[in-house]
């Protein structure tokens, strides 16, 4: 568990009291996206549009402390993995030990390029448990923006530093974070004709990774809860069927959902982690199936004589979005919760699959295929405003940050390699390896685990 209270704002110059805040601009606008400050409020702006934007500069001055370093340490890496931020070199630093409990000297930080800056200390309470505080400052104003501090078990460091870099990103874009977050993907080994998948688990950044299943069984597709710390996903063992699992992350409990004769495939949980949308194939074709996990009841959503699959709720819980060769190609429908024919919503050229509805609302995410390249791509929820993101040889399994501001993925250059994750961003001009330790694949975003249950 982690405490959290706010700190104090130090004092600032009088004639210098303007706040480092960005209040979020839109973020669907698909040629444009920009964050732009709110009436008088520090002209500090993280600008996204065309080619001209640059990170901001901030500088994440070491953590005084037992163990600060460590959590300052995370804290750069996120706010420069992000993209929105270039972190300055310590080495630029004109102060390498910048007061906590005191205004920074703030001429020397502007003169060194600096913007915004950061400051915290690590220590420890009288019942071992570290107490973890930072302050945001604003350079160029010269006030504090933000301050928080928190209490936690020392094996909690480096999610503190997590939940600060949230701070930090959210108190200067207006979007919410995702650093305390954790990813599920599919971790590959071995030679490509004989590959072993195990489903893994690892911090968003790439640390602390551990197994989930020991890859005896062949594991594909896993999904987060949006609610909770749990994942379904499909496994099978040579000559069965496939089946799919929901898994308690948490308590290692784990269950069987349904037990259809057929394969099942593309498991995805409702908005409220009650219920998980699924395909069964039955002969040549596949249809869409809810199961409410409590009681076991299914609802057939589909009849029809095509291939329906990879159904992905909205936020809200009223709608799906699936991909279905119905129309001679796959392509991607939206249809009420409950089921029914639905309406075509990908028009473009080549063929569209694995949409992935984002936390949202707003946009939609997809795979697409052109020629012989795969792109990761995202429209509108109504159809409009198509742009594709990322292009490769082989890019496929767009799943959401939780703030819908970021996209994973993975991508296999094709041979005897295999696939990697990479992070891109709503304007697809952020884009960055996860590290995981060998081939990965199929990613899938935990909520913040500060909301989830």
């Amino acid at each position: 568990m982690i405490d959290r209270n706010p700190l104090p704002l130090l004092p600032a110059a009088p004639s210098r009291r303007r706040l480092l805040a960005l209040a979020g601009a839109s973020l669907l606008v698909p040629a444009a996206v920009a964050f732009r400050p709110a009436a008088a409020r520090a002209e500090l702006v993280i600008d996204l549009r065309g080619g001209s934007f640059q990170p901001l500069p901030i500088a994440i001055a070491d953590f005084a402390g037992e163990g600060g370093v460590l959590v300052s340490g995370v804290v750069a890496n996120n706010l420069k993995r992000c993209g929105y931020f270039a972190p300055i070199d310590k080495a630029r630093h004109p102060d390498k030990n910048p007061p906590f409990d005191a205004a920074p000297e703030f001429t020397s930080w502007k003169a060194a390029g600096v913007q915004a800056l950061v400051t915290g200390r690590v220590s420890r309470d009288g019942s071992g448990r570290i107490k973890a505080e930072f302050r945001l400052w604003d350079v160029t104003t010269g006030t504090q923006t933000d301050g928080q501090q928190y209490f936690t078990d020392p094996n909690n460091a480096r999610r503190v530093g997590h939940i600060i870099s949230d701070a930090i990103f959210t108190k200067i874009t207006g979007v919410g974070g995702f650093f305390d977050t954790r990813v599920v993907f599919v971790d590959e080994s071995g030679p490509k004709e004989n590959r072993r998948k195990r489903l893994a688990i690892m911090d968003q950044d790439g640390a602390n990774v551990r197994y989930l299943t020991d890859g005896s069984v062949s594991v594909v597709t896993p999904r987060y809860s949006p609610v909770s710390q749990e994942v379904t996903y499909m496994s099978q063992r040579l000559g069965e069927q496939p089946r799919v699992h929901v898994l308690n992350i948490e308590t290692g409990q784990r269950q069987i959902v349904g037990n259809f004769p057929d394969m099942t495939s593309s498991p995805r949980f409702a908005p409220n982690g009650a219920r998980i949308a699924l395909s069964l194939q039955q002969g040549g074709n596949a249809n869409l199936y809810a199961i409410d996990i409590g009681s076991r009841t299914t609802m057939r959503l589909t009849s029809t004589g095509a291939i329906d699959t990879s159904p992905s709720y909205s936020p809200d819980g009223t709608q799906i979005v699936f991909e279905s060769d119905r129309g001679g190609s796959q392509q991607l429908y939206l249809m009420g919760a409950g089921g029914g024919e639905g309406k075509r919503l990908s028009f473009g050229q080549g063929s569209y699959s694995q949409p992935s509805w984002s936390p949202r609302g707003d946009l939609i995410a997809f795979t697409k295929r052109t020629g012989g390249g795969f792109a990761i791509g995202v429209m509108r929820s109504d159809g409009s405003g198509e742009r594709l993101l990322t292009e490769g040889f082989h890019n496929e399994a767009p799943n959401w940050a939780p703030n819908g501001q970021y996209i994973m993925f993975f991508r296999d250059p094709g041979g005897q390699s295999g696939g990697k994750l990479y992070m891109v961003d709503i304007t697809g001009r952020v884009e960055v390896p996860v590290p995981t330790p060998a081939f990965a694949s199929d990613p899938t975003w935990s909520p913040l685990l500060t909301a989830a249950r």
